[in-house]
């Protein structure tokens, strides 16, 4: 059953590998103009004591590129101009709050305190209060504005460069740029509503010691969260309350309190920082300093599946904290983990029978349901919410959370696959997981939710390289079981399974991977011919020379006319919201949204 079991999953992967591979290149082929299909991010450009980063990135591509090269944009660093920007935005919104509820009743004029959270300090005319503030921002906005294009110190050594084809951006983002491997180093840009602007701030040098910094504080996250959560929970412990705050004897004396105290406030703790924990991975994945939101998502996503095997699937089938596994596991041979994780296996089976029940089946139905947006709503439409324009904020239900529900799918997968062959009855509960899952979120992907940014199946390799770890981590769990059950004979045979299905594993990576991080110089030209014999007359220096230009720079009328063009293409569903309907980006949306043909004429072929 073990063979069968690897075998059967092998080929599904295999399957899946190829069929999400070809779909992702009809997708590159058939899919509309798109300012990153020919825009190439370059970083760690050198410094020139003669020129500025501008015009060191013009000289180095006429030079090196000469036949393809079309414009480029520098990268400033303007995290201080959108924190301008977001604070004037938000006046505005307060300003036309004002107006709103001054134009119900004339016969006051509305007021406000300046002081913290508008409760203290002086009590003034809240329109003229507003009107001075925005004026005051737009002149600081202009000043710091001037100051990001003028100052060379706001000028990052990186630019988004733009090709006049396909084929030209293909070749220069995935080859070597010159002799010293750390300089001029290129990658194909992200579509501009993927782009993280803040990171692009960060220095290439800095980048090494920032994931080197959040590796070691991953570490320390997922194998001593505990540490917190118990301190608190002794803090629960009344003994141990009073003595450390004897004035809180009065208190804890009470009887509800003491029983809120020991029997909510452990848990409480326990669930706010679970809460709490996808924030804190992908304020992390923000520090190492990926560049598009797509990376932030995969990074948090990994992050998080490593976490709840650790805490969730370790830390249930061993009883202890993760600390406590880690050191039971340091103090042991290392052929001995496989047999005390293998042993404890099938004793769970009833416990992950109930927590797919609990955690799974109701996780769906709640995902249906949609109880904690609709909660937030109503507290966003009572606190925050005073123009139409917050109203529909409230109202958006944002994007799926790949970084936190694809990891927790993945669990399921883990513990299908542990006890497939070990205690075979929990495999109904989660095939019935899985048909529900399937059902309910692609009726919220295709209506509900909104599309961010467009990866193109980026994540889909970490969800095959995750799924091959739970097949291997299966079969090695079954050897120890076996060993621990008078059978120690059949590890030779057993033995083979993790070798073949690693060797699996590489030989997907070599066939299909290269699919999803480069771009065949075949499709490139064949696109490029097909779109300059439809449109031979088009400009495609004006379609890219604002494409990557950093949103605070540009101005109230561009972000309007952009956004129209953005609402144009709209999505056929049943939804009755234009803003609920994933479109295209801003810049994406102004071009055609014909599709292109899947093969190229014979006669138009270079």
């Amino acid at each position: 059953m073990a063979y069968a079991i690897t075998f059967w999953t092998c080929y599904i992967l295999w399957k899946e590998y190829a069929k999400i591979a070809a779909m992702r290149l009809h997708f590159l082929a058939s899919e509309r103009r798109r300012p990153d299909q020919f825009t190439v991010l370059v970083r760690n450009v050198p410094p020139d004591p003669d020129e500025s980063v501008g015009e060191s990135v013009e000289h180095f591509f006429l030079v090196n590129h000469p036949d393809h090269f079309l414009t480029h944009q520098v990268v400033y660093n303007a995290n201080k101009l959108a924190k301008l920007v977001k604070e004037k935005k938000g006046k505005q919104n307060w300003l036309d709050y004002y107006q709103l509820k001054y134009s119900r009743n004339q016969s006051k004029r509305p007021m406000m305190k300046t002081g913290f959270l508008g409760l203290c300090g002086d009590q003034v005319d809240a329109i003229d209060y507003q009107t001075a503030e925005i004026e005051r921002l737009s002149k600081e906005i202009d000043e710091e504005r001037e100051r990001v294009k003028t100052n060379p110190k706001c000028i990052m050594p990186a630019a988004f460069v733009s090709f006049k084809t396909r084929w030209g951006a293909a070749v220069c983002a995935q080859t070597q740029q010159s002799r010293n491997p750390t300089l001029w180093l290129t990658e194909w840009a992200p579509e501009p509503r993927d782009v993280y602007w803040n990171n692009l701030a960060i220095p290439y040098v800095s980048l090494s010691i920032r994931r080197l910094i959040i590796a070691v504080a991953s570490f320390f996250l997922t194998f001593f969260f505990m540490i917190p959560i118990t301190i608190v929970q002794s803090l629960a412990n009344i003994e141990s309350l009073e003595k450390r705050a004897s004035f809180l004897k009065v208190i804890t004396d009470i009887g509800f309190i003491k029983s809120f105290i020991q029997g909510f406030l452990p848990g409480i703790a326990l669930k706010i920082f679970l809460i709490l924990l996808p924030t804190i991975l992908m304020l992390m994945s923000k520090f190492e300093g990926f560049l598009c939101r797509s990376a932030l998502e995969r990074r948090s996503a990994f992050r998080y599946f490593i976490f709840i095997f650790v805490n969730v699937f370790l830390g249930s089938v061993i009883a202890g904290t993760a600390f406590q596994q880690l050191d039971s596991f340091i103090n042991q041979s290392a052929n001995d983990i496989p047999k005390t994780i293998g042993v404890a296996i099938p004793m769970k089976a009833t416990f992950f029978i109930t927590y797919i029940m609990v955690d799974g089946w109701t996780g769906v139905a709640g995902e249906i349901l949609r109880l904690k947006p609709l909660i937030f709503f109503h507290l966003k439409n009572f606190f925050l919410v005073k123009t139409e324009k917050d109203r529909e904020e409230a109202m958006d239900p944002g994007s799926i959370g790949f970084n936190t529900g694809e990891p927790q799918i993945q669990l399921y997968f883990l513990l299908g696959l542990v006890y497939a062959v070990v205690t075979p009855v929990l495999l109904p509960f989660i095939l019935v997981f899985f048909g529900l899952a399937y059902v309910v979120f692609r009726h919220q992907i295709i209506n509900v939710y909104n599309q961010q940014y467009e990866s193109a199946a980026a994540f889909w390799p970490d969800v095959h390289g995750r799924i091959i770890f739970s097949v291997v981590f299966s079969q090695l769990i079954l050897m120890g079981l076996m060993s621990t059950k008078g059978a120690a004979l059949t590890t030779p045979f057993l033995i083979a399974l993790p070798i073949l299905t690693i060797w699996f594993y590489r030989f997907c990576k070599g066939r299909y991977e290269p699919a999803f991080i480069r771009y065949p110089l075949q499709e490139a030209m064949n696109k490029d011919t097909l779109e300059r014999a439809r449109d031979p007359n088009l400009n495609l220096k004006s379609y890219l020379q604002n494409a990557y230009v950093h949103p605070v720079f540009k101005n109230e009328e561009e972000d309007e006319d952009a956004h129209e063009k953005f609402e144009s293409v709209i999505v056929p569903t049943k939804r009755q919201s234009r803003r609920n309907t994933p479109a295209p980006s801003k810049i994406s949306g102004a071009s055609s949204p014909s599709s292109l043909p899947d093969t190229v004429p014979e006669n138009l072929l270079p």
